[in-house]
């Protein structure tokens, strides 16, 4: 029989902490920033529920797998799928799944910091007032003024990193179990505090009726491919994250179960962020709900500066979005840091050092693809757009449909089980059968559309 292998980074308080750290992990500027947008683009309703059924057939499976391969090791990625690899005594090439998920997990980092701060300057700049009874055009040049100067962007995302880095370096259960079960019930407050003042401020009404009026005339197979690919990302897949993440799950605590309550939280505040941003939207002249991702950095920040009490519904907004970004952006970076701490014997300190200058230094490329370098493009992309091009359209779903691949097919039989053992018979064959048909021919799906998409337009 197995041993349960001891963790060297520690391992969570219990079973609640690893559904909000991996809540915290999934729960990020997609919910709050495209999860809204998407859905107003393709129609509302018929579009949501086709995003919710994605989640629990493809995006609930690989999650499960990869936390999986996580728990089964308690080692970082890398670590956890050598170890998986020589226990199914299978081909070494699969051990790069974990480089590819912690060297994703890295580039997203620097540019979502980047992003992040975007975020950082509005909640300064709502407090200050500036937002008050902004026009369209002045929405417009105010975010212009913030991405067109380097220094204040370079400000804002060394704060952001400063923020990450903190937590992290401070270890598994006083850093990040204590910066979780902090941030995510704040979280969680300004979400329901948002909801109840966007009810009483704006059309809480229409925007029922357009999230979950179900016009399913209005679903292309675009809308499909669009739900299909948002439901795999938001929950983080592919990244090392969580598989960082599932290194410290109690062994006690049940995988499916787990997994499956973080998907649940995941999504409600996806849809409870669409149903606050379209009151605050259709209770605004002039702003519709497909304003695409200008959203949240233009279209908001007029509907904010123009309603009653709409000072007090921006802090709240702008700090809820600073808090999500904050809580994925740190498990972004530990799955490196573990990695490091592993393989080189060196502090957590020193790790998050090294790592977090890596991701700094990296990240000036994006903040500079806003300004000095905008007009410097390789096949039509930025600097910035490359980076997101690579991890969001080739990276991560190659690593997702890698993990289903090797937990499905590959990884031995009896090391599955034992880790899903509190699954009766029936459900474990239902789990596999989806990890190793439907999620891998979705993903595949995705990844195919993603390059088609880009190179067809350029």
């Amino acid at each position: 029989m197995d041993v349960q292998p001891k963790s060297m980074h520690g391992i969570w308080s219990g079973r609640w902490t690893f559904i909000l750290a991996a809540t915290g992990s999934a729960v990020g500027l997609g919910n709050l920033w495209k999860f809204p947008y998407v859905a107003g683009t393709f129609g509302g309703g018929a579009f949501v529920l086709i995003y919710l059924v994605c989640i629990l057939l493809i995006g609930v499976p690989v999650m499960m797998a990869e936390v999986l391969l996580g728990r089964a090791a308690r080692k970082s990625p890398i670590n956890a799928m050598d170890h998986a690899v020589v226990a199914s005594e299978s081909r070494s090439a699969w051990r790069y799944i974990g480089w590819v998920g912690i060297f994703s997990a890295l580039l997203i980092l620097s540019f979502y910091a980047v992003i992040a701060g975007w975020a950082m300057d509005y909640l300064i700049l709502t407090v200050k007032g500036a937002l008050f009874e902004v026009s369209g055009d002045e929405a417009v040049l105010l975010f212009s003024n913030l991405v067109s100067d380097p220094l204040r962007l370079i400000l804002w995302q060394s704060t952001f990193l400063a923020l990450c880095f903190f937590v992290v370096a401070a270890g598994v259960q006083k850093g990040l179990g204590r910066a979780i079960t902090i941030l995510m019930p704040i979280l969680f407050i300004l979400l329901i505090v948002m909801m109840l003042l966007a009810v009483l401020k704006g059309d809480f009404f229409s925007a029922w009726k357009f999230l979950f009026a179900f016009d399913f005339a209005s679903i292309t197979w675009r809308a499909v491919l669009e739900a299909m690919g948002l439901a795999f990302f938001t929950l983080s897949i592919g990244m090392g994250a969580i598989m960082a993440y599932g290194a410290y799950m109690p062994a006690e605590a049940s995988i499916g179960r787990t997994v499956l309550v973080v998907a649940i939280l995941d999504s409600a505040v996806a849809i409870i962020a669409g149903l606050m941003i379209f009151s605050i939207v259709f209770a605004t002249p002039g702003i519709e709900p497909s304003a695409g991702p200008g959203l949240m950095f233009i279209s908001l920040p007029v509907a904010f500066g123009n309603m009653a009490g709409g000072q007090i519904l921006g802090i709240l907004f702008f700090f809820l979005v600073v808090i999500a970004a904050w809580s994925s952006a740190i498990s972004l970076l530990e799955p490196a840091v573990a990695w490091l701490i592993e393989e080189k014997t060196i502090s957590r300190q020193r790790a998050c050092v090294i790592l977090s200058s890596l991701v700094w230094t990296l990240g000036i490329g994006t903040v500079l693809s806003f300004n000095i370098a905008k007009d410097i493009k390789v096949a039509g992309l930025t600097f910035f757009d490359a980076l997101d091009f690579l991890t969001a359209n080739i990276m991560l779903p190659l690593s997702g449909f890698a993990i289903a691949i090797f937990v499905g097919f590959i990884m031995r039989d009896d090391l599955v089980r034992v880790q899903m053992s509190d699954l009766k018979i029936k459900y474990l064959a239902y789990w596999l059968w989806l990890l190793r048909y439907l999620a891998p021919i979705a993903v595949l799906i995705i990844f195919a559309m993603g390059i088609y998409d880009k190179f067809s337009s350029v």
